[in-house]
């Protein structure tokens, strides 16, 4: 497993003191990136390969959210790959080691020249592995969207919510759909599947429907085709 320490800031709270749900999101990429970058294939190498890794779901498990001041581990690993698809595990933990939120995640290894997904390459395989499977319970990657739902108003997607794919940041996707929903006091799961990438210019479309678990936003675009389906369950 990669980790890293870190200590929760005022800058990635949500207004209840605790770790925004965005911030969760921007820890685990920025884990994974680390590990990429110091095992050599980061985003560099991908750039010169004209390869790049798309995030296509993630899910989340949250047993309590990290405190403003509180000393956090972030860990990642592979846990297994198969033709275009990653899979990785996600925990943040206090420092006695206990998981304070577990994820699991599915990539997609696309090349940017011919425009499609690509087989994982043997270099890529090799660095980073295959760990044992975290012990979670595991939803499709698919995140359904109920029929149904109010459609909010649209907005535009800013620079600042681009990375350097040029396109949206996952965890931007997170705090647009949050934006669309009432206040949730305890979240205790999400889950996001991303169908395809906004860039800027786009506009948003959101709709949202209320389930028992808790609220469901898909991100659409003008035509009603979802950017994401994010679904938050409390």
């Amino acid at each position: 497993m990669y980790t890293f320490d870190s200590r929760v800031r005022y800058s990635e709270i949500s207004k209840e003191g605790t770790l925004a749900l965005s911030s969760i999101i921007n820890y685990m990429q920025d884990c994974s990136t680390f590990q990429s970058e110091d095992l050599g294939i980061g985003v560099e190498y991908l750039k010169e390969q004209k390869k790049v890794w798309l995030l296509n779901s993630w899910q989340l498990q949250i047993e309590k959210l990290p405190l403003l001041g509180e000393r956090i581990t972030v860990g990642t690993w592979a846990y297994g790959f198969e033709g275009m698809y990653g899979y990785r595990n996600f925990v943040i933990n206090n420092k006695n080691e206990e998981h304070l939120v577990k994820a699991n995640s599915i990539w997609v290894f696309y090349d940017l020249e011919k425009g499609r997904p690509s087989k994982i390459t043997e270099e890529t395989l090799k660095a980073y592995g295959n760990e044992p499977k975290l012990d979670m319970e595991y939803a499709g990657r698919k995140v359904p969207m109920p029929e149904g739902g109010i459609q909010k108003d649209p907005f535009p997607v800013r620079q600042y919510q681009i990375d350097t794919n040029g396109h949206v940041n996952n965890g931007q996707y997170i705090r647009m759909a949050q934006e669309c929903i009432p206040t949730l006091s305890a979240v205790t799961g999400l889950r996001a599947e991303y169908k395809k990438s906004a860039v800027f210019g786009d506009c948003i479309y959101p709709v949202v429907i209320k389930t028992e678990e808790g609220y469901t936003v898909s991100l659409n675009d003008k035509e009603g085709k979802a950017y994401a389906v994010i679904a938050f369950a409390a």
